[in-house]
């Protein structure tokens, strides 16, 4: 049969055209290979990808790293958890139980077992439990407390290997800048290190009872709720505070925390380790708010006035007068317008002048009487 020759072009076209598809299929198909091949090798795990990578040298820790971790490897044993029970009794089984009433930091003061604190910490407490940095935990015995200051000290009878006592430094020296370290557990999660600066100093805190701590160490280390009672350290590794608040509206860290200077810590605590209490010092006088006030008035002086020197006392032992009542009428006793460097214009502001020093230190005391001003040197009592 004779083909036409248009049919016969026909199916050359036809032909062309099969191969041109065909051929742009093999195409899309190598392209998508191409394109898909790095998910399929990573799919089946095939080739080089998804092995370790080489580890670049890492070199020499920096000085203050170096400083930080050896801070840490120091101190942190020293460190402990302090976790707090109340007792009460059952309604229903009329048994004494315990409940836990609160947790919080603190550190080994010395080898005989004797554990500072915050007041805030164990307030409230019938007993507490010590826990190491190895998990080794410790019944304790509540000693005493200045809760004027915020602070407490815990007893418990752990071997001596246990017991390394923090270094002790000074916080009179500090300057604002200067690196601190705190370490505590907050939130429950132990041995926990932040790391700051010195903010600033001479802040003024409440105390739990409300009175006044001054020169409170402001800084910048994180201190969130669980840090309280821990050591706030400085570079050299020595205690230079007690971690004991944060400012912070949401109650977590917001780069302001506060810590007792450890010359306040030094001064308080061995006096409650040794008399199971804290009693500042006396400059051997009776005052009174109220009847200050009035007087403050009436002679439009500045001061605390005396009104009554107790016999054998600081005070009258260097003749330092308390009012009295004569013929003339009432005659006012010495105001005292100085502690040491310190200007006292309240009862509450000697009060708290007071605490700054301790028992048999002399101190130079400026008073007013008879439109002169005297100064005296005192031995506290």
């Amino acid at each position: 049969m004779e083909q036409h020759p248009q049919e016969s072009g026909w199916n050359q076209q036809t032909t062309t055209l099969k191969r041109q598809l065909a051929l742009t299929w093999v195409l899309m198909v190598l392209l998508a290979i191409f394109l898909l091949l790095p998910s399929i090798i990573s799919w089946f795990n095939f080739g080089s990808l998804g092995q370790p990578r080489a580890v670049t040298p890492r070199g020499a820790l920096g000085d203050f790293e170096e400083t930080t971790v050896k801070i840490f490897d120091e101190v942190s044993p020293s460190v402990v958890y302090i976790n707090t029970q109340e007792q009460y009794r059952n309604i229903f089984t009329h048994r004494v139980e315990e409940k836990e009433t609160g947790t919080g930091s603190g550190f080994v003061w010395d080898q005989e077992g004797h554990i500072v604190t915050n007041y805030h910490v164990i307030e409230g407490a019938d007993s507490a439990q010590v826990f190491f940095s190895d998990q080794s935990s410790y019944e304790a015995i509540i000693l005493a407390a200045s809760p004027s200051h915020d602070l407490a000290v815990l007893k418990i009878n752990a071997p001596q290997n246990k017991l390394r006592p923090v270094l002790i430094g000074e916080s009179n020296s500090l300057k604002v800048g200067q690196s601190v370290f705190a370490i505590g557990n907050p939130f429950g999660l132990d041995q926990t290190l932040t790391t700051g600066i010195v903010s600033a100093k001479s802040r003024s805190i409440q105390s739990p009872t409300g009175s006044r701590i001054d020169d409170v160490i402001q800084i910048d280390a994180a201190i969130n709720p669980g840090n309280s009672g821990g050591p706030l350290m400085d570079s050299a590794g020595r205690l230079i505070g007690v971690n004991t608040a944060i400012y912070s509206p949401s109650g977590t860290s917001a780069g302001v925390g506060f810590a007792i200077p450890v010359d306040i810590v030094n001064r308080v605590v061995p006096q409650i380790i040794q008399r199971g209490e804290y009693a500042p010092p006396r400059l051997g006088v009776s005052i009174r708010e109220d009847l200050n006030e009035d007087m403050k008035r009436q002679t439009g002086i500045q001061g605390v006035v005396i009104l009554e020197t107790m016999p054998g006392g600081p005070a009258a032992s260097v003749g330092m007068q308390g009012s009295r009542f004569t013929r003339r009428g009432f005659i006012v006793g010495d105001i005292i317008q100085k502690i040491g460097t310190e200007k006292v214009t309240s009862v509450e502001q000697f009060q708290d002048v007071m605490q700054q020093y301790r028992r048999g230190q002399e101190v130079t005391v400026t008073f007013f009487r008879d439109d002169r001003v005297y100064e005296v040197d005192v031995t506290l009592e």
